[in-house]
């Protein structure tokens, strides 16, 4: 994929810091990562590209596969916030393993 298909910008966050929830626990505030955004190319996820993608791999369902410039903290813990959309990451590879380009398999949650 060309590097001027990735015209798409959005946020990186991680689970960020933990945060008193007043009943003895912790909930975690989604925190930026670093770098905080990421330019990308998003595609709907067919089944087809996923088969080539997740081969040999156990993964769950995505409806959306982003990639771009290789990001070291993009793991399955990751959201990735888009025009208001939060994108919750359910796989990632590392094009023999270069760190090159980061491939994000990525789900949606209906509001």
């Amino acid at each position: 994929m060309a590097r001027s298909d990735r015209r798409h910008l959005v946020t990186v966050q991680g689970p960020g810091v933990p945060v008193p929830d007043g009943e003895g626990g912790y909930s975690y505030v989604p925190g930026p990562l670093d770098p905080a955004t990421w330019w990308c190319s998003i595609t709907p996820a067919s089944q087809r590209l996923m088969e080539r993608l997740a081969a040999g791999t156990v993964l769950t369902e995505a409806s959306h596969v982003l990639e771009g410039d290789y990001h070291p903290g993009i793991d399955t813990q990751t959201e990735i916030v888009f025009e208001g959309r939060t994108l919750y990451v359910r796989g990632v590879t590392d094009p023999e393993e270069r760190h090159i380009t980061t491939i994000a398999l990525c789900s949606e949650l209906a509001a």
